[in-house]
């Protein structure tokens, strides 16, 4: 690493092209630009210390994401899958579910519930979660199985053909939310297990993308539902195109604003 010019030395554009290069830790670049008593300085270095607050604040609630999953393996279950769906509320479209085994030592900056996160930070985090996990499992659950069977047997289902799917059987499932039967191994319901395990919020982006990648192929052969723009859930826009046009085979007709007028209330 090369040593730092005088920051003395820098106008602001400079410095702060170099403080952006990230070649150096905050402390040093703190240690660095103290006693330049610029004002546009003096902001560059609260900048940094925010940063670095926040990447610490980052890292926290990464460790804690894992903490279900250390707490498993301390009891001695070596490989722990989390499964989570995405597509039980809206009017069309599968369900989809997966599941998902990670390493010990998985690198998923930003993970989180799949639901908190843009569509470019799911993107990467499906390709990273892809390229680590010791086993995944992605089922879709048709639209047929859904009206035969309801929402939460179709759920359940789902999560436990993604699990069933893996190449390697976990010792331990962690659910999000539910138990799930038929399984050759314990199940853990987590509430809000999406946001509190890293396994479930890996499951939660692997599914996530799936069923919005599918979505997108479905507004091709229905575009004017909008199926790229809602992934089937009952927006105005939706409820809407349901009243122009009818109900497509994608729409789920056992759930009641796809059966009738409601939706045209709502």
């Amino acid at each position: 690493m090369k040593r730092l010019p005088p920051a003395a030395a820098l106008d602001l554009a400079a410095l702060k092209h170099l403080v952006a290069s990230g070649r150096w830790p905050s402390g040093k670049l703190l240690d660095w630009l103290e006693g330049d008593a610029r004002a546009g300085v003096a902001a560059l270095r609260a900048a940094i210390r925010a940063k670095a607050e926040a990447v610490s604040q980052e890292a926290v609630r990464l460790r804690a994401m894992g903490r279900l999953e250390r707490a498993a393996a301390a009891e001695g279950f070596q490989l722990i899958a989390g499964v989570d769906e995405a597509g039980r509320g809206p009017l069309a479209g599968p369900l989809v579910a997966a599941a998902v085994i990670l390493p010990k030592r998985s690198r998923l900056p930003s993970l989180n519930d799949s639901k908190q996160l843009s569509r470019g930070a799911r993107e990467g985090l499906f390709r990273l979660i892809c390229a680590q996990a010791v086993a995944k499992a992605v089922v879709v659950v048709s639209v047929d199985y859904i009206d035969t069977h309801n929402v939460h047997r179709a759920n359940l289902e789902g999560l436990r053909r993604a699990v069933m799917a893996l190449k390697h059987q976990p010792a331990l499932v962690l659910a999000d939310g539910f138990q799930v039967p038929g399984l050759p191994c314990p199940c853990r319901a987590v509430v809000h297990g999406d946001s509190l395990s890293v396994s479930i919020a890996a499951a939660s982006v692997l599914a996530k993308v799936t069923r919005d990648r599918l979505m997108d192929s479905y507004h091709e052969a229905y575009p004017v539902y909008g199926f790229d723009r809602h992934r089937g859930y009952a927006t105005r826009e939706h409820r809407e195109a349901i009243a122009a046009h009818g109900p497509c085979p994608l729409h789920r007709r056992s759930f009641s604003l796809v059966q009738g007028d409601l939706f045209a209330e709502a």
